[in-house]
């Protein structure tokens, strides 16, 4: 090793340049616009792990912030629609809510929810729906001191409102393939979903295969914003926190914590585990959208409705296998589940169905090709072990928290700025 005092000054100076040279430039300034949104889910309902809700919420720390809750993309109808009262009467109580700031903390995070008629399949009464919505949106952002947001949307009935708009940019969230819905007018929402990838001046993706399906028509405006995860909250508990319903049930204990809906779950491969691996439990947590009666004959499959967001984690940390048992359709290739994040951060042991966006986290996980192979693969993970430690596991998302989604949104929300 060299001794600084030896070596000459033109040499140290000459260094000195160079490292000055390499330093990296400061990330640019963000603009400090606020942000309206119009959400895919509903505050008042839905679970708060959304990114809509995660990303918002982060926002409003620093600038004001208006979240719009979903107006949806389809009227529920008896005899087609699943738990169509429970549908229309969640709704009907969250317009009764009007425009509120939910969190103390946040007082520039404003939810509304506007009124509107759901009838898509009617071009008057959608304009008509788009006129009231349009107005009380305004209303709503004169009253939160909202001027030329940065328009983020996610849901595509949203278009004809953001189009009338004064805004800073306009960014469609690109969460999901939302004309692949069955329950949707498929056509109309492909519309929307092509009018807002021409206007938008900037596309998220969270799916790398939609993405790329995708390139030719978005271009530059293309951006893959992966989900994250709010690792303080995702963290192991203690077995003396886990709640009663689920102490009561034996292990090994197969889990699932989300929607259990039934254009995404696969319920038939369900039944499948639990008759294949009678020893086994399967621990299913989460607001039902379909009937769940065909699971009441299996002694080992446990229902235990929804759970408020802060108990999540408590129960997840009591499954011995996490599991993802999604279906086989154009929804669910298009999609990247937040909670495979959520069950990595508690350093579960985790097997999945095969889909696109599963395939980039396959050193940790397993992933099932077919629905033998699924059951297989549980069973190796019961045997054997998970692929890796749970120190690794949760090492795996480190550096994937909704802090730095958030960050990364607003510099591109900036750099998309009109």
């Amino acid at each position: 090793m060299t001794d600084i005092d030896t070596v000459a000054p033109s040499t140290i100076e000459a260094a000195g340049t160079l490292l000055a040279d390499a330093t990296p430039p400061a990330p640019p300034a963000l603009d400090d616009h606020p942000f309206l949104c119009f959400c895919g889910q509903d505050w008042w309902y839905h679970n708060r792990a959304h990114s809509d809700f995660q990303l918002m919420t982060r926002i409003a720390r620093g600038r004001k912030v208006l979240l719009v809750n979903s107006i949806g993309m389809r009227m529920p109808l008896p005899g087609r629609s699943t738990v169509f009262f429970r549908r229309v009467f969640r709704k009907l109580g969250s317009m009764m809510k009007l425009l509120k700031r939910p969190l103390p903390e946040r007082p520039d995070y404003w939810v509304m929810t506007p009124f509107m008629l759901p009838f898509y399949g009617i071009a008057w009464v959608r304009r008509l729906s788009a006129w009231l919505v349009h107005k009380q949106v305004r209303l709503a952002m004169w009253r939160a001191g909202i001027k030329k947001p940065h328009i983020f949307v996610t849901v595509p009935t949203a278009l004809p409102i953001a189009r009338r708009l004064d805004k800073s940019s306009l960014i469609y969230n690109r969460s999901d393939k939302h004309s692949a819905f069955e329950e949707a007018d498929q056509g109309f929402i492909r519309e929307l979903e092509d009018g807002l990838m021409r206007d938008a001046d900037l596309v998220l993706y969270v799916s790398r295969e939609l993405q790329t399906d995708e390139k030719s028509r978005t271009g530059e405006k293309s951006y893959f914003l992966d989900h994250g995860v709010d690792l303080e909250h995702f963290q192991r508990r203690d077995p003396s926190e886990e709640p009663a319903d689920l102490r009561d049930i034996p292990h090994p204990r197969l889990g699932f914590f989300g929607g259990l809906d039934d254009y995404t779950v696969d319920f038939d491969l369900l039944e499948k585990v639990a008759t294949d691996l009678p020893e086994a439990h399967v621990v299913l947590i989460g607001r039902a959208m379909c009937s769940m009666e065909r699971f009441e004959k299996y002694d080992n499959v446990h229902f235990l409705d929804f759970k408020e967001y802060a108990q999540i984690p408590a129960y997840g940390s009591g499954f011995d296998v996490a599991l993802m048992p999604w279906l086989r359709n154009e929804w669910i290739e298009h999609c990247n589940p937040i909670k495979l994040k959520e069950y990595l951060a508690l350093g579960l042991d985790v097997v999945t169905t095969d889909f696109p966006e599963a395939r980039h986290y396959a050193d940790w996980m397993r992933i099932g090709k077919d629905p033998d192979d699924f059951v297989a693969k549980i069973r190796d993970t019961l045997d054997s072990g998970g692929v890796t430690s749970s120190k690794d596991l949760r090492a795996s998302v480190a550096s994937s928290t909704w802090d730095a989604r958030t960050h990364e949104l607003l510099a591109a929300a900036t750099k998309a700025a009109r």
